[in-house]
Order: structure tokens, then C-alpha cells, then sequence
């Protein structure tokens, strides 16, 4: 993976604040009786407005503008029309195009009110890993490994999560995917270093059971395999001089 050129940079801090934007919002609409069908709809039409691109929406086959996994499903959800129940853990994970540029960022949201503090561990363990995944990041240097184990530790010691092995953040930017892969689980100082420049989507994936998946029949849609629920959260990190900048903040 190569550094990205300052006016690309640009153009993914400003595509980047509008996803935030659109992932906010639709993590507010997240209540009981609205269906994940109707939550893409609403993504469709704010996608169109900020003329950005849809870039999951025909990848490998995907139907539809977002992903939308529900409670087992951990991700690569096909928004479906079945309502929303109360205590539903829904993950959103957004990726857009924008001036030839790609971000990516995902939340977890709990519908209505909870009672369920496994799931509510589960979901603030998750987010909080991902804050310490990108608290890893030094700057120039930083190691691959130095990111995920800072996610590991948070998900397994401090909230005994699952640690999803199988699902890994990536380099991202020009293209969706990119090198290097970012595991979820790690040695400090190993692995691939990261450069000034570089561009990574940092995203802990977790669950309450095993951390084994499987595909639904639906042949996208990935679900823990034992059942348990499942969290993710995500942003695009670049990776500064002596630091990090989330790109995908409101």
C-alpha cells in the first residue's frame, strides 16, 4: 500500500466527514418497528445527495448501498425487511466513494432501551477497542502488530469478548481493499510497519461466544457460527507523522 498524494487526502477528509455524517444519522433512526430495508433506502437517497458512490452496492454481487448485520449477523448484512425488535444489536457499516477516493466506517447501535448488559458489554468493549487501536498508532513506524494487540487486549482482557480472527481491518483509499491486512488480535511490534501517508480502516470485530463464523445462506451475510451476538465499529485512520487522524468523524 502506497501513501496517498495530499489532494487525495483532501478529498477523503471531505468524503470521510460526509459518511460520518450519514452513518450518525442513520444510527438515530435505529429504533424498533423500522425495518434494515428502509434504513438503506434513507442511505440511498443521502448517498445520492452528497453524490458520493455506493461502492459496496454491486461487490461481489451485493444488492444493496449498506450493510446491515443484526444481533448474530457480525457483518456483510443484506438490509432485510423484517422490522427491527427492541434489544436488536444493529451493526451499520457504510462504504463511499468520493472524487475516486473510499472511506469506510461501521457502528454498532442497540435498539431501544436495554436490558441486556451482555450485549451492552459487548458493544462498549468494542467501540473501546477500537479507540485503543487507533491510540496504538505512533506515527511513522508503527507496527501492524502494535494495533492489534491493543484491540485484543481491550476485547479479551478487559470485556472478555470473543476476538472475531477470520475478519480483518485493511488498508483502504483507492480501492476498498487494500494491503496490509490488520488482524484483531496480534504481537506488539510485528508485522507489516505503517508510513506517513498510509491510509488503514481499523475495525474490532467481536462477539459474546466463540469467535468462529459461517456464511448465511444468502452466501453474504456472516454470522457467528455458535449463534452469540456479535459488535463492529470502524473508522479510516491515516496515519500522520507522529500520529493518527480519523478521517471519519462528523
Amino acid at each position: 500500500m502506497r501513501a496517498k498524494a495530499p489532494a487525495d487526502l483532501e478529498n477523503m477528509r471531505t468524503g470521510g466527514k460526509l459518511l460520518a455524517g450519514i452513518l450518525k444519522d442513520l444510527a438515530g433512526k435505529v429504533k424498533p418497528g423500522v425495518t434494515p430495508k428502509e434504513l438503506a433506502a434513507d442511505a440511498a437517497e443521502q448517498i445520492k445527495k452528497y453524490k458520493m458512490q455506493p461502492v459496496v452496492l454491486g461487490y461481489d454481487g451485493f444488492p444493496d448501498v449498506i450493510c446491515i448485520s443484526v444481533n448474530n449477523a457480525i457483518v456483510h448484512g443484506i438490509p432485510q425487511k423484517e422490522p427491527i425488535k427492541v434489544g436488536d444489536v444493529v451493526k451499520l457499516d457504510l462504504t463511499l466513494g468520493y472524487k475516486g477516493m473510499i472511506n469506510d466506517s461501521a457502528l454498532t447501535v442497540i435498539a431501544g432501551q436495554s436490558t441486556d448488559k451482555d450485549a451492552e458489554r459487548l458493544v462498549e468493549g468494542t467501540k473501546k477497542a477500537l479507540e485503543a487501536g487507533i491510540a496504538a498508532i505512533k506515527g511513522e513506524g508503527t507496527r501492524v502488530g502494535d494495533i492489534s494487540h491493543a484491540v485484543q487486549d481491550v476485547l479479551e482482557k478487559k470485556y472478555q469478548l470473543g476476538v472475531i480472527r477470520e475478519l480483518v481491518g485493511h488498508g483502504v483509499g483507492y480501492e476498498i481493499h487494500e494491503a496490509p491486512n490488520i488482524p484483531n488480535y496480534g504481537v506488539a511490534g510485528t508485522g507489516p510497519m505503517l508510513h506517513q501517508g498510509m491510509t488503514i480502516a481499523v475495525e474490532p470485530m467481536a462477539s459474546l461466544g466463540d469467535w468462529h463464523i459461517a456464511f448465511a445462506p444468502d452466501k453474504n451475510s456472516i454470522l457467528m457460527k455458535d449463534g452469540s451476538l456479535g459488535a463492529h465499529f470502524e473508522h479510516t485512520v491515516l496515519i500522520t507523522e507522529d500520529g493518527s487522524e480519523i478521517l471519519t468523524l462528523p
